[in-house]
């Protein structure tokens, strides 16, 4: 399983990009930079994104993919929740916002296409397993685990904050990509907000650790890039890392590694 980081921040920029990763190029968890992280040849091999929330840093790329899918006469197959699938009805494609993709060209072959994803119900999309949980933030969300065939898996948060220990025990991850929003001086206000910094994230850690019995290498996203807080965030979690003996890593835009 390849998988390319194309935004791993909560702040849009040249440089830093809204939430957004690539798995074996055809295949997307959030879709904050989908379009801008990828050339028009790139964006033609994706066939699927996995939506964790409608807020617009995770879905913006789906509305820019919609006129280009048009374009070509192909179809982006997009799943959520129930609550993430009529935000999108509602108040994206509604001819107001957008013109509605998931009609056009016709009701049989649109450029979008939205399918509702259960809850801690095991299913399959492009050949993927595909697990989505609950997880904590302002409005309902969910994480996904992702198994390959070769068996290996990860799990991503999506925008959360803390609380996990009941997600802990549905999947078995060979890779975490978790959401920090900001170093340890957001953590008296991050909980309400649906986010996590480092202090908590050991809490969720300790708590995996204690239900898996393993941690597996972490890689987090949603990073506030401003000012000094990406400096925080790098050395709080450099010693989160050494704290936990795990290998933590802050994302970041294009980078690449395989499962």
């Amino acid at each position: 399983m390849k998988i390319r980081i194309l935004g791993a921040h909560g702040i849009d920029s040249r440089d830093t990009k809204f939430p957004s990763i690539l798995i074996d190029d055809n295949m997307a968890l959030d879709a904050g930079s989908l379009a801008s992280g990828l050339s028009l040849r790139e964006q033609r091999k994706v066939r699927a994104v996995l939506l964790s929330h409608s807020h617009l840093d995770h879905i913006q790329g789906i509305g820019a993919l919609a006129m280009h899918f048009f374009t070509i006469g192909s179809t982006l197959e997009v799943y959520g929740i129930k609550d993430t699938i009529n935000a999108l009805s509602k108040h994206v494609f509604n001819k107001l916002i957008q013109p509605d993709f998931t009609q056009m060209p016709s009701p049989r072959r649109p450029a979008i296409r939205l399918h509702m994803l259960e809850v801690y119900k095991h299913q399959v999309v492009e050949d993927y397993g595909i697990l989505a949980v609950p997880t904590f933030h302002s409005i309902p969300s969910v994480g996904y685990e992702v198994t390959a065939g070769n068996g290996k898996s990860l799990f991503y948060s999506g925008d959360t904050g803390p609380g996990l220990s009941n997600c802990w025990q549905y999947v078995d991850p060979d890779l975490i990509i978790i959401d920090c929003a900001g170093p340890n001086t957001y953590t008296p206000h991050a909980p309400g907000l649906g986010h996590l910094t480092p202090q908590l994230l050991e809490k969720e850690f300790m708590e995996f650790l204690d239900v898996k019995g393993y941690l597996p290498p972490i890689i987090l996203v949603h990073m506030n890039p401003l000012g000094d807080d990406a400096v925080k965030i790098a050395e709080e979690i450099s010693e989160l890392s050494a704290d936990l003996n795990t290998s933590i890593q802050l994302g970041y835009e294009g980078m690449e590694f395989y499962l």
